[in-house]
């Protein structure tokens, strides 16, 4: 099972906005798999707008892939989004990976617009069905709770006739949403036991509906370092992530050297993961481009072929 080493984003460590170009190109030159957005709409920290991001990538690059890690589906309109991430697919060759959760319940993209998150679990189910028909039928019509639609229809259609669509969440709907209609599974800041069981869990699932998702279609997420503990930068993402979480926040980074990011990918590997998005924990531009020049050069020889 090939491993891919893809890299992503969150918070936007650069001071200037053509910076980016420089490290995507970085990326793309470098061998990395495929590039991530960190959805996050509503935020202090400065934050790309991921669907945006994907387009800005389609034009910018020439074959590597990219994909929002994960967009919120129950935030957005299907119709809209399917055509965005058509039109995304279609202009850079069907290199786009979407991938789609609901957020978190305690998300200042809710409450910030007052959005409901009562329902939002059924809302998300509802948009994902209309977004995966628009992409494969002519015409979609649709009369749910939430979204209604007659003689819908979208083009051009995606470049990639079996353009994926990965979900994301591990709670038990997220679990059954994933194994109903997802063709992989992504998860976000989370442990290898954590990630092993959720992948269990889908796998218990698809024989009720007569599904499956390939082996290697299974992905972890986890932010890392070439660095220390002590450092401010670090210091900074580990309290982010016991505020959020109310965890450990080492169980869910890797600090230190090469082989302590190795093992954590091989943590994730036997757990069922080969997918992921390693997220740099960097201040500045040149800090990122350290940080995954050292990715590219220490980690992913690692897991070549």
């Amino acid at each position: 099972m090939t491993i891919g080493i893809g890299i992503g984003l969150g918070r936007f460590p650069m001071e200037k906005g053509p910076d980016y170009f420089d490290w995507v190109r970085q990326c793309e030159l470098g061998g990395i798999d495929s590039i991530w957005q960190t959805d996050r709409l509503v935020s202090n920290e400065p934050n790309l707008e991921t669907l945006s991001t994907m387009a800005a990538l389609a034009g910018a690059t020439e074959s590597i892939r990219f994909g929002m890690n994960v967009a919120s589906i129950a935030l957005r309109d299907p119709l809209l989004t399917a055509k965005q991430c058509a039109t995304i697919d279609f202009l850079s060759g069907g290199r786009l990976l979407p991938a789609f959760g609901i957020g978190s319940a305690l998300s200042r993209d809710y409450v910030a617009t007052g959005t409901p998150t009562k329902g939002r679990g059924k809302k998300a189910d509802e948009a994902l069905s209309i977004v995966r028909q628009l992409w494969q039928e002519s015409s979609v019509s649709f009369d749910g709770e939430f979204f209604q639609y007659d003689n819908a229809s979208i083009a051009p259609k995606p470049a990639n006739p079996s353009i994926p669509l990965w979900i994301g969440g591990t709670s038990k709907l997220a679990i059954e949403r994933t194994a109903r209609i997802g063709t992989g599974w992504l998860a976000g800041i989370d442990t290898p036991k954590r990630t092993g069981e959720v992948i269990k869990g889908i796998k218990a699932a698809l024989p009720k509906y007569g599904r499956t998702i390939d082996e290697d279609h299974y992905g972890a997420t986890f932010s890392f370092r070439f660095g220390s503990e002590q450092e401010p930068i670090v210091q900074q993402s580990m309290r982010g992530i016991s505020e959020r979480l109310k965890q450990d926040p080492s169980d869910y980074l890797a600090i230190g050297d090469d082989s302590v990011v190795i093992q954590r990918v091989r943590d994730f590997v036997a757990a069922g993961c080969s997918k992921f998005v390693l997220i740099p924990i960097a201040d500045g531009k040149q800090d990122l481009l350290d940080q995954t020049h050292r990715l590219i050069h220490e980690v992913i020889p690692a897991f070549s072929d």
